[in-house]
């Protein structure tokens, strides 16, 4: 079996810390630090899509919808476990930011 397609024993999420709409913040990778809305959830593979985050471009097939056919770009999917909320993010950058050091 080749690598690529070996699939992890992962169990469908039960339970997410984000979903669909929700506004996030990549904390890791080569995207970290962007923003973006979450489009959609994959619980099965443990990723979510974000809007405007790790932009590729895919070839497609002429079809009904797309009679030219091409070079597309689209969002690809990245683990869950690489964002977070902005809301909670902006907390965190707060309170590291906002202790003052104590001198004595």
């Amino acid at each position: 079996m080749n690598k690529r397609n070996k699939r992890k024993n992962l169990l469908p999420l039960k339970k997410s810390h984000v979903k669909r709409g929700d506004e996030v913040v990549v904390i890791t990778g080569s995207e970290r630090g962007k923003r973006g809305k979450v489009i959609k959830v994959l619980r099965e593979n443990h990723k979510v899509v974000v809007e405007g985050v790790k932009i590729i471009k895919k070839a497609v097939r002429p079809s009904q919808n797309n009679p030219q056919g091409g070079i597309v770009e689209r969002e690809a999917a990245i683990s869950i476990s690489n964002v977070m909320l902005a809301s909670k993010w902006e907390k965190k950058q707060e309170k590291k930011k906002g202790q003052p050091k104590e001198e004595t």
